[in-house]
């Protein structure tokens, strides 16, 4: 039985668009036409196996894919959502729908394909006992051979050797869980369910990417130890006009929300690849792997076709080779089925579409392209990118073929999932563009766009996914797909396209964005966390959006048992798609500590609407929409304070000034000319964001000021920073070693070091209750060594290990006090966790009480 993956348009061409869900279509140039000529010859493939996204080692991926030209892909077993965010607010799931794109973006440079397994990056992990507990061994287990087993790598290569060396609880788990599913994935006796899928598939062999990370003095052993195999990937590819390190610093620096720009090298790139399981290669780590077209049974015709069309390949004449690349695929369809039988069809048509000139687009809105103008910018409207189910919306198609040589006939368009399906029998003129646009109605049952793995609840460790198909894929397929049937020198030849958006800015011209169906009705609150410091009642704005036009019917706040809001509910009536109404309700807690969650819900035609809209827009990756639940976290606290302005220098991104804002703070935002004397004596504190020495050049310029403003009697709070690529080093008064010290169990015990320090008892008392209920970690990036005239404040470990005291250090400079704390607040304050903010609080307070008596003086 050929298990239904396989299926694959077998018997006439397939040609598929990539357009990373919705950014310009991939145009191959003259020299990538050549060397997509030459990898069809190659019936090769490698997978690379890590934990995170930035793992992988873009050299030894190039290498594989751009040199041996392996179908190439790299397995992360995350998708990065417990890191921190360089470039913006985005933590947790949010962070890794970013990650995943720039993995994406990524392997487009590279030319290779990226897959995931359900496991949630939760955080720093210190053992792999802990990360295989979390993840359900067994499952996340299950997916790396489901990835095997699709994608058939002859080479599977770990970045990570499967103990303590590693580094992380997730990087060793990686190295584990490749090397048992390098030995399942060719048992059909293991995971049997997913072989209605895929068959069985055993790889030749597994070897680890060692450096001298993980084994020093790897140079030597490999000179005198066989199992160590030597490989130069410097090569320079001149169809290309790159060396493989400088595509991999391109790929590289596509991992902006971690900052790792990369800058190209030159030259000369040894990689190490030690032995782990299977055939032990020699000299290569493709030794004795057939991957010629003799790997196929009667597979030779069709190598010696593609090979032809190779030699005959003219760059400026392309169309010559089509007639030969159709005898290649005719011979191609007459093997048997399997697994390189549809990898190859799929590249020889993408060479074939290249070779014609042939491009096919299917877009939604008006007939002409958006222009609409506010300032400079172009503005992308929701009317146009988006649809509810149910609605009939404009598709408009273009078809063009620019070769004179072959004769190619438009014969009908498909698309599926709305049962849209014309005749057409339209023979294309050279050069001559078809264009045109059809009404269509969408179904009633067609899903919801949003990244399928946050489709439902998850229990924080691994997502839920119950779709196998989906399982190990990188995106979620786009919602609406055309296909465009042609007829190529009597040929059949399918093409697919998914449905885009498109508009035009002014400032930087065509502009792509994904095309996705939405609710009826959308619902969302302004703020992530409602703090309520007394008794006191607070307003709580929520937001109707509609999704179509002409809706109308009533929205309400479900908040926690104790909690009372009023009115019970508004009602609301919506007559343009895009526009919004607002509501004001009131919002009473509890007379004692409380914590809980208030829901937005919105009531349409009888269905509950409860999801709010997130685009996540960045210039580096496709526009990405998120539909999750329209809630914020409710807390009501015991809380006091001193003073009221706090300045705010802001590092990586993160959400602490606005959560300052909650407690009643006003708050601003300071820029490298607000850092000067007096301005800043204002201020109650300054607060300097999460790595921000790592970031924010300007620091190094204006951290003498900002140690003048303690030293007259201010408070400084630096939040963590990491040891590497700082701006300056010596930004405290007073010596502090940075290092990688952590706690990452977020219910690991805290001790107070000094019960009787003002941090700990102004203007709130903090009690080892304050750490109860904290999320993913306790801090990161802690000091462990300082000048005695620091204070530890608190002591925290995780288990097994000994004590660590840098977490929070205070210390008095001139008439102030300087503060740093690696307690990972921009993960607290967020998800609304009490003792965070009364902490926090404290350590703005501390010494007002002193400055009011020397006032009183």
């Amino acid at each position: 039985m050929i298990p239904r993956f396989l299926f694959f348009c077998i018997g006439s061409l397939c040609i598929l668009f990539n357009t990373s869900f919705a950014q310009a279509p991939k145009k191959l140039s003259a020299s990538e036409v050549q060397l997509a000529l030459k990898k069809l010859n190659v019936l090769g493939s490698a997978l690379y196996v890590a934990a995170h996204p930035d793992d992988e080692n873009q050299v030894v991926i190039g290498y594989m894919s751009q040199v041996e030209l392996l179908n190439t892909g790299y397995l992360s077993l995350t998708r990065g959502d417990g890191g921190q965010n360089l470039i913006g607010s985005e933590i947790r799931e949010r962070l890794g729908v970013v990650r995943t794109q720039e993995l994406i973006q990524a392997r487009s440079v590279d030319g290779s394909q990226q897959f995931f397994t359900r496991a949630i990056d939760f955080g720093y992990s210190k053992t792999s006992d802990e990360t295989l507990k979390l993840w359900e061994r067994e499952k996340i287990l299950s997916d790396v051979v489901w990835v095997i087993r699709q994608f058939r790598p002859d080479v599977i290569i770990t970045r990570f050797p499967p103990d303590s060396r590693a580094g992380h609880g997730h990087h060793t788990t990686s190295g584990i869980l490749a090397a048992e599913a390098f030995d399942l994935a060719g048992d059909p006796d293991q995971f049997s369910n997913q072989l209605e899928y895929v068959e069985a598939w055993q790889p030749t062999r597994l070897m680890l990417n060692e450096t001298s990370w993980f084994t020093s003095k790897i140079d030597s052993i490999a000179t005198a130890n066989d199992s160590v195999l030597v490989v130069d990937m410097g090569v320079y590819l001149p169809l290309l006009g790159k060396s493989v390190p400088e595509i991999a610093s391109l790929s590289r620096s596509k991992h902006e929300s971690q900052g790792f720009g990369s800058t190209g090298v030159r030259g000369q790139r040894v990689e190490y690849f030690r032995h782990v399981k299977g055939k032990m290669a020699k000299d290569h780590p493709l030794d004795n792997i057939p991957t010629s077209w003799s790997r196929l049974e009667g597979g030779a015709v069709v190598g010696e076709l593609l090979q032809q069309a190779y030699q005959n390949y003219n760059p400026e004449q392309p169309s010559a080779i089509v007639p030969t690349l159709l005898q290649a695929y005719e011979a191609l369809n007459k093997l048997p089925e399997g697994y390189w039988k549809q990898v190859k069809a799929k590249e020889l048509t993408t060479v074939i579409q290249a070779c014609l000139g042939l491009y096919a687009e299917v877009r939604s809105g008006t007939n002409a392209l958006v222009r609409r103008f506010r300032g400079a910018q172009t503005r992308p409207d929701i009317a146009e990118y988006s649809a509810t189910p149910g609605d009939s919306i404009t598709l408009n198609f273009e078809v063009i073929q620019r070769n004179p040589q072959v004769e190619v006939q438009l014969n009908k368009i498909e698309v599926a999932q709305i049962g849209y399906d014309t005749l057409i029998s339209n023979a294309l003129e050279d050069n001559a563009l078809v264009a045109f646009n059809k009404q269509v109605k969408l179904p009633d049952s067609l899903p919801y766009t949003e990244p399928y793995w946050l489709r439902a609840k998850n229990d924080g460790f691994t997502f839920s996914v119950d779709d196998q198909m989906l399982i190990g894929r990188d995106e979620t397929p786009p919602a609406l797909e055309a296909a465009f049937s042609f007829t190529v020198n009597g040929q059949a030849l399918n093409l697919t396209s998914p449905v885009i958006y498109k508009r035009n800015d002014p400032r930087k011209g065509e502009m792509y964005r994904p095309f996705v169906i939405i609710p009826p009705v959308l619902v969302s609150l302004p703020e992530n966390v409602y703090v309520f410091a007394s008794a006191e009642s607070q307003t709580v704005t929520a937001t109707v959006e509609a999704g179509h036009s002409n809706v109308q019917g009533n929205v309400s706040l479900k908040v926690p048992s104790g909690w009372s809001v009023s009115p019970a509910q508004y009602n609301y009536a919506i007559a343009l798609k895009g526009q919004e109404q607002e509501f004001t309700f009131t919002v009473t807690p509890p007379t004692g500590a409380s914590t809980g969650k208030v829901q937005v819900m919105a009531e349409y035609k009888e269905q509950s609407y409860q999801q709010s809209m997130v685009t996540i827009d960045y210039e580096h990756i496709p526009t990405q929409t998120l539909l999750p639940l329209a809630t914020a976290n409710l807390v009501k606290l015991d809380i006091r304070k001193e003073g009221n302005l706090v300045g705010y220098v802001m590092g990586a991104g993160d959400d602490v000034p606005k959560a300052l804002k909650q407690i009643g703070y006003e708050v601003a935002l300071l820029e490298e000319e607000d850092i000067r004397m007096p301005y800043l004596s204002n201020f109650d504190a300054i607060i300097i964001g999460i790595r921000a020495y790592n970031t924010v050049n300007w620091l190094r310029y204006r951290n003498d000021r900002l140690l003048e403003y303690v030293e007259q009697g201010g408070t400084l709070i630096t939040q963590y920073n990491t040891s590497s690529r700082l701006v300056m080093q010596d930004f405290s008064p007073y010596s502090l070693q940075m290092s990688r010290d952590r706690v990452s169990d977020e219910t690991a015990e805290v001790r107070i070091l000094a019960p009787s320090h003002p941090v700990l008892n102004t203007p709130n008392e903090i009690t080892v209750n304050d750490f109860q209920g904290w999320v993913q970690e306790r801090g990161l990036y802690f000091p462990n060594e300082w000048d005695e005239k620091f204070t530890p404040i608190l002591s925290m470990n995780d288990p097994g290990e000994e004590e660590k005291k840098g977490s929070l250090l205070v210390a008095p400079y001139g008439k102030g006090h300087y503060i740093y704390t690696g307690i990972s607040f921009f993960r607290e304050l967020p998800a609304g966790v009490p003792g965070a903010y009364r902490l926090l609080t404290n350590l703005i307070s501390v010494g007002k009480d002193e400055q009011i008596e020397r006032g009183n003086e």
